[in-house]
């Protein structure tokens, strides 16, 4: 990838920068800034050199939220940030003609024009008309094939941001570790991470699968999941990877009847089964206190351990493995990878987001990397014509 530090010229040059914008918002207010502080190397390098910063990105899935409190928020971690509520246009070419050097403008919501994740070539060369350079540093959705990914680079001198670059270097080392090296995979869905898994148990000596995720490889290996979530996975493909002897399951979960989901009493019914006593009208929502041992004496014997994904129903408070897991890396002395969503979430909660080497700002972009070796937006870049 051309880096931004090969850009020779920058003062009062217009540079889109496609940037990691796509951060928890609530009642109008940012909740969660760790993204936009991962974003501010490269707005902070183009903004000392004079250049006219102008950032694209998204916010949410529906297509209609708005990047006005995410423009508010950043503009306390930088001088000089302002939003227009509009991303392409008159308008918004006007706004950053009127921009003056160091300035930063935050355009709106890409995705609330629908040409941006069907990647549009029109909707890419309206954009296009913003700039005269490109910079990709939204690592987070490198992994998608929307105009502002993979067809601004076709049209404009296009260079990696100083994230990017980092994710990129971190990763693949992440994908040859030094051993002892132990992986976390969970979450759900497996069609998403066949590939990473395939990668992580050719390079990993351990590799611990948990969350629902974790409920394909139960029930492939003859376990009773009840009611649990499930991804419908090809089953002999599962059993395939269940073949390595690298693969960690959990040993225990906790449970509840399948008829207390969503009652104000669910934990109370609540009870931590072996897996091999889960019952027909169970639903695993966490693993239990065996795994959790289990999982940290792999993290105290290991020199570099990847994780991504949580290790239970997170989102509706059953966080405790997540938690434990999160504490046992913070404290194993390994070199540590971590990304995903929840899982930083964890992390941050804690108050531990120091005691890890590297926490990615992607989740679904990092496991693909990781799976993978690239990335569309990254291939974007290599590909583009020469300079």
């Amino acid at each position: 990838m051309r880096s931004i530090r090969d850009i020779r010229l920058l003062a009062d040059i217009p540079v889109l920068v496609r940037a990691a914008l796509n951060v928890p918002v609530e009642n109008e207010s940012v909740v969660n800034d760790y993204r936009l502080r991962r974003a501010l190397p490269t707005i902070q390098y183009l903004k000392e050199r004079g250049a006219k910063v102008v950032l694209i990105g998204h916010i949410g899935e529906q297509g209609t939220e708005t990047l006005a409190p995410v423009a508010r928020a950043l503009g306390k971690l930088v001088p000089d940030v302002s939003f227009f509520p509009e991303t392409i246009g008159a308008g918004a070419r006007a706004a950053i003609r009127s921009l003056h050097p160091g300035q930063v403008l935050v355009l709106e919501n890409l995705r609330r024009d629908r040409r941006e994740k069907e990647n549009d070539s029109a909707f890419a060369r309206e954009l296009a008309t913003l700039a005269d350079i490109f910079v990709e540093d939204s690592f987070d959705t490198c992994h998608r094939v929307h105009a502002s990914i993979v067809g601004l680079p076709k049209l404009l001198p296009s260079y990696a941001g100083l994230l990017l670059e980092e994710e990129a270097r971190v990763l693949l080392q992440a994908r040859a570790p030094e051993h002892p090296a132990f992986a976390v995979i969970g979450g759900a869905k497996f069609n998403t991470k066949e590939a990473v898994l395939t990668t992580l148990l050719s390079s990993y000596d351990h590799l611990f699968i948990g969350g629902a995720l974790a409920h394909d490889f139960l029930k492939a290996s003859g376990k009773e999941v009840g009611k649990s979530l499930v991804s419908g996975a090809d089953e002999q493909t599962i059993k395939n990877i269940l073949a390595s002897p690298k693969i960690v399951l959990p040993v225990d979960a906790l449970v509840i009847p399948a008829g207390a989901m969503g009652s104000m009493d669910a934990r109370a019914e609540a009870r931590i089964a072996s897996v091999d006593d889960v019952r027909s009208d169970e639903v695993i929502l966490d693993h239990g206190p065996a795994t959790v041992a289990l999982l940290k004496e792999l993290a105290q014997k290991a020199k570099v351990i990847l994780w991504n994904g949580p290790l239970g129903n997170y989102e509706n408070g059953f966080i405790e493995a997540t938690d434990a897991l999160a504490r046992a890396i913070a404290a194993s002395g390994a070199y540590s990878v971590v990304g995903g969503g929840d899982t930083v979430a964890s992390i941050q909660n804690l108050g531990l987001l120091s005691r890890f080497s590297f926490v990615s700002t992607g989740g679904g972009a990092m496991l693909d990397f990781i799976g993978n070796g690239t990335l569309p937006g990254i291939e974007a870049l290599n590909n583009q014509p020469s300079a």
